[in-house]
This record gives structure tokens, C-alpha cells and sequence, in this order.
């Protein structure tokens, strides 16, 4: 899998969003959209989700707006004039044709932090487009209190004195310096683009709507920041009725597909993609 893979796609407003498809090694089972976190873009998960590719798993990954190449220089943190809500229909777009070149698999939706808002967004008016939904890094957004916009760096408070404004993302130093190094990392998007988000809060909130045979999966490190409100996101989608698979590291941090535990977490969700089936969708 290289950055030979990237592609572009036009949104409904007539963006262009940059993104990249990694393919199955053979026959392609599963589809799995990547929707990627605040201040990174999709190249981040080309080499922790390789492990997928053996397992007939394609990967579709967007930069969202504001992110990645997607963004014009300059602008990275900008959402632009449609916000959150213009990204959460950008998932849809590419859902719709990656699903379009795959007829025959499974859908899923990973959404890691802000990408798992997004997805937690996307699915009481989308579940039609996938077969599961998978969360990383996730809260209950309403939990997390959010009085404002918030830094990236605020989250490192529980590990100061620290060696780096960003240690809350993993134990592996290595992954911290690269994620520190990588220019499209580390910054915050701008304070329109978080209200945008915080204003999906009810619609996140409305797990009732979901249909009962969406499988949901949820992935987090206990010693992430945002741990502090996943029980009442699990208990949410429990209360409406779905099904929910867990696994909650002890020690982990924020990124678990780039922590210490990196093989298991991967070899753990790759077990559970394997048990969603398709849904009667239209």
C-alpha cells in the first residue's frame, strides 16, 4: 500500500476532497471507511490498517476538509463555509462509491476522535449506506462539557510534566515524534469549525432512530482524556438496542491503532469486522 493509492472525489457542494484507497489483497469482503481525527490526515492509517488488507479488507480514507491535502496551504483547521455538517455528508459521497465499486462486500465506518463524532454524526441518516459502525477514540460528546473551542494540547494535562505537548496520544514515543514531525499534524481546527461540530450534539445523541441490526464497535485506550465520557456512548447505543462489542485498553492512550498494543488492537478489530454481515439495505 502507497501513497500511489490516493484519489480524489467530488463532495455534493462540488469540492474536491482529497483521499486515499488502499485495496484487499484478493477478493475485496469488506469495505471499511476510514473517517480520520482532528489536526492529522488518512495517510496516518496506511500502516497500522495493512494488517487488514490479508483479511479482503479495502480501505477508502478521506482528508477531510480543513485537513491534508484537501486543505489549501494555509488553510488547515478551516472547515469551510458548510462546517461539520458539509463533512459528515462528504463520508456519505464516499461511501456511496466505494460501496459502488465493491457491491458485493460489507460496509463499515471507522471514525477515530473527531472522525468518530463525524461518524456518530453520519449514522441516524446514513446507516442505509453501511453494514457497521466502528468507533475509535470516541465520547459522548454532550459528556466531554465543551464550554469553547479546545486545543489538541489541552488533552496532555493528565500526563504533565510531560516530554511533549502531545504524549496523551500514545506510550510509543516514536509514533508521538512522528505524528510532531509530520507537517499536517498537531493542529487544532478553528473555533466556527468546532461549533459546527458541537451543534451535532443532539443529532449524535438520537441512537433511537438506529436501526437494531447495525453492529456497533468501540475501541479506546481507559488512560485517553476522552475515556472520561465512553460509558455513557456505549450504554446510549446499548439503551436503543443495538448490539455493542468493546475493547477498552487499560493503559492505552488516544490512538490505539498507533500504541504500544498496536498488533492486538488491530488483530481484535480485524476479529470483529469479520462477524458484521450485510444488512437489508436499499
Amino acid at each position: 500500500m502507497t501513497d500511489a493509492d490516493r484519489f480524489t472525489f467530488s463532495a455534493a457542494d462540488g469540492t474536491t476532497i482529497a483521499a486515499r484507497h488502499w485495496p484487499a489483497a484478493g477478493e475485496t469482503r469488506t469495505v471499511l471507511i476510514v473517517a480520520h481525527g482532528m489536526g492529522e490526515h488518512s495517510g496516518r492509517y496506511r500502516e497500522p490498517l495493512a494488517p487488514l488488507a490479508a483479511r479482503g479488507v479495502a480501505i477508502y480514507a478521506p482528508d477531510h476538509r480543513g485537513h491534508g491535502a484537501t486543505a489549501p496551504e494555509g488553510t488547515h483547521g478551516d472547515l469551510g463555509p458548510g462546517g461539520f455538517a458539509a463533512l459528515v455528508d462528504d463520508l456519505a459521497v464516499l461511501t456511496r462509491h466505494a460501496a459502488a465499486e465493491h457491491p458485493d462486500a460489507v460496509v463499515v465506518l471507522l471514525g477515530h476522535s473527531m472522525g468518530s463524532f463525524a461518524a456518530q454524526a453520519f449514522a441516524p441518516i446514513h446507516a442505509d449506506l453501511i453494514d457497521g459502525l466502528a468507533l475509535s477514540g470516541s465520547a459522548a460528546l454532550e459528556a466531554l462539557a465543551l464550554t469553547g473551542p479546545a486545543s489538541l494540547e489541552a488533552f496532555n494535562a493528565p500526563f504533565e510534566p510531560a516530554r511533549t505537548p502531545f504524549d496523551w496520544l500514545s506510550r510509543d514515543a516514536g509514533e508521538v515524534d512522528r505524528y510532531i514531525a509530520d507537517p499536517w499534524c498537531g493542529f487544532s481546527v478553528d473555533a466556527a469549525g468546532q461549533a459546527s461540530m458541537i451543534a451535532f450534539a443532539p443529532q449524535m445523541m438520537d441512537a433511537a432512530t438506529l436501526p437494531k441490526d447495525l453492529p456497533v464497535y468501540m475501541v479506546s485506550g481507559l488512560a485517553d482524556p476522552l475515556a472520561m465520557a465512553i460509558e455513557p456512548l456505549i450504554a446510549r447505543y446499548r439503551e436503543a438496542g443495538l448490539v455493542v462489542t468493546t475493547d477498552l485498553y487499560p493503559d492505552a492512550r488516544h490512538e490505539v491503532f498507533n500504541e504500544t498494543n498496536r498488533a492486538e488492537v488491530v488483530e481484535r478489530f480485524a476479529a470483529w469486522l469479520g462477524t458484521v454481515r450485510r444488512r437489508t439495505r436499499p
